[in-house]
């Protein structure tokens, strides 16, 4: 894939403050732990009404997309070895700080949109499983619920240490081996249908194409978390000697276990059924495996989302701090709480956006395919980037993508940000108001120092 893997002496890697105690092991499983979760779980019953049996395809064309623009970042990331991801990489690039500012606001939005998906998809397998009945408070009351514990938690200040998440990948990763296994051993006892695997089922009038260009951006929602890992590279010991093959690889296993899990749902159970709810897999345990105890399965879910959930807004309230924290948000956001020493305001500022989000932007497809919206957009301008550093040259030796696949990943992340993909409108007005708030905090920060300038 890489034309060029250069491999730096120990005594050529970049200084830092952090310690350096993550290898290629722990990076593997944070990174696929970070991919696995939401997406797969919540979104394939959405993704195979929208193209029906080869459900598996938009997964396979998400994965390819993704698996372009992790180059750029793995080119980015092994020659600026830093925290701040693609903030840092577009404020290198075009050293523009508004541009820099709405990229780390995106990024944050995300998170948000991602944390509030994961609360939906808790909420629904949650009511699934314990059979309680809400009435119209339903899921969305449970899942606002959940963001409140979210928060609580976030407040005590409990982190996600990356051994920690060792035990949660296992978790999600044995939810989805089951789905594999279930399938698979229902297809040896020549159980569902597997015929309807190579079948095309477009919804609407939309054709076969642009059905899967549509269903491809919603599963993309299911490959995001790879760009998270690049604020470890200041933790990892020798980051551009590990980073590549370890990124890539983890890459690759999501990409097979997605497409696996997939062929299993479809087979089992069909795409028409697949499509209703926000509880897609366990309907296939129900019908692969009608023995298997479903509350089991349902807190396996129940477990990898949360995870999804919890990472998420603890990334955002911390995002929001630091912007703070440089100036370009007002002060109060950056404000520490003095016993807990976490960031208060911005955690409740998060929240309260998160919570906006679940009682009125909708399910699990309109949060997820915003989130996926939103990092395709910053993902569009990292594969930019990546070719406008090409003139900065640093010291240390570092991963090289070849040049066309930036190019192809900023025309293909490009391509699927567009309304031509069939992409449900209401995603573009929960990003745009997003931002609109963004931009009005950022109008509001600068208007407060030009007073404390005139007051001086």
């Amino acid at each position: 894939m890489a034309q060029n893997i250069t491999q730096p002496d120990d005594s050529a890697e970049p200084k830092t403050e952090l310690k350096r105690v993550i290898g290629p092991g722990l990076l593997l499983l944070f990174i696929v732990g970070d991919i696995l979760g939401t997406g797969i779980y919540a979104l394939t019953g959405q993704v195979a009404a929208e193209v029906g049996g080869v459900v598996w395809l938009p997964f396979l064309i998400a994965f390819g997309v993704a698996l372009l623009t992790a180059c750029s970042y793995l080119e980015l990331v092994t020659k600026y070895p830093k925290a701040a991801g693609a903030a840092l990489y577009t404020h290198k690039a075009f050293g523009v700080h508004f541009i820099t500012f709405l990229v780390a606001f995106t990024v944050m939005s995300s998170g948000v949109t991602s944390a509030s998906t994961a609360s939906r998809a808790f909420a629904a397998n949650f009511t699934t499983v314990t059979g309680f009945d809400f009435g119209a408070f339903g899921v969305t009351g449970v899942a606002i619920a959940f963001i409140v514990a979210i928060a609580l938690i976030n407040f005590r200040g409990v982190g996600e240490s990356v051994k920690m998440n060792v035990v949660l990948t296992i978790v999600e990763l044995t939810g989805l081996l089951i789905i594999i296994g279930i399938g698979f051993w229902a297809i040896g006892n020549g159980q569902g249908d597997v015929s309807r695997v190579w079948t095309f089922e477009p919804a609407g009038e939309h054709g076969v194409i642009w059905s899967v260009v549509a269903a491809t951006t919603l599963a993309f929602f299911a490959m995001v978390g790879f760009e998270d890992s690049v604020n470890m590279a200041e933790e990892c010991k020798q980051p551009a000697r590990i980073f590549p093959k370890v990124l890539l690889g983890g890459l690759a296993i999501t990409g097979v276990i997605y497409v696996l899990v997939a062929i299993s749902a479809i087979t089992l159970v069909p795409a028409a059924d697949l499509g209703e709810g926000e509880t897609p897999l366990l309907k296939v345990v129900a019908a692969g495996a009608p023995n298997f105890p479903i509350g089991i399965f349902g807190i396996i879910t129940m477990f990898a989302v949360a995870n999804s959930a919890l990472i998420n807004m603890m990334m955002a309230s911390r995002l929001i701090y630091g912007m703070s924290r440089e100036g370009v948000l007002p002060p109060a956001l950056g404000k520490v709480h003095k016993a807990r020493q976490t960031p208060y305001i911005a955690i409740v500022f998060t929240s309260i956006i998160a919570i906006g989000l679940i009682a009125f932007a909708g399910g699990v497809p309109a949060l997820g395919g915003t989130t996926a919206l939103l990092l395709l957009g910053v993902f569009t301008i990292v594969n930019v980037a990546v070719l406008v550093l090409r003139k900065d040259k640093v010291e240390h030796k570092h991963f090289r993508t070849p040049t066309i696949l930036p190019i192809i990943g900023a025309v293909s992340c490009f391509f699927l940000v567009g309304p031509w993909t069939g992409r449900d409108m209401v995603q573009y007005s929960i990003a745009g108001v997003l931002l609109f708030i963004g931009v009005l905090l950022w109008l509001a920060t600068i208007s407060f120092m030009k007073m404390q300038e005139k007051a001086a």
